[in-house]
């Protein structure tokens, strides 16, 4: 890789990281007006209000699960143990991807490099 490359390269990843910073601090602190606001029986009301929100809710679930695996998928190719992270995405929901994305070592993900096709 180029000088050139590696520096276009090193500004995108800071620029990412950046991105998912700004969006953690702007979700947590929602999350923490939603609570303070509702309290925690305010998400099972919310979650159970009509059949759309249950379709929401699952909907999320799913979109958790699915970067749940792809977490498990990228840990175990860079060696690491997977499954704190998917704990706490049991208890914390997108917190924990979200903390995983600024945890990562390295350049980019086993996937990207075409390691799982």
């Amino acid at each position: 890789m180029s000088p050139e490359t590696e520096l276009q390269h090193q500004s995108s990843r800071r620029s990412e990281r950046w991105f998912i910073v700004a969006v953690l601090v702007l979700f947590a602190g929602f999350t923490l007006v939603a609570l303070a606001m509702d309290g925690l029986v305010g998400i099972v009301h919310a979650i159970t209000y009509n059949w759309m929100s249950v379709q929401i809710f699952i909907d999320l679930v799913l979109a958790v699960v699915v970067l749940d695996i792809w977490i498990h998928r990228d840990a175990r190719a860079r060696g690491k143990n997977p499954w704190p992270w998917l704990v706490a995405s049991l208890i914390s929901g997108m917190f924990s991807p979200l903390i995983y994305f600024l945890a990562r070592e390295g350049s980019g993900p086993a996937t990207d490099r075409g390691k799982h096709a």
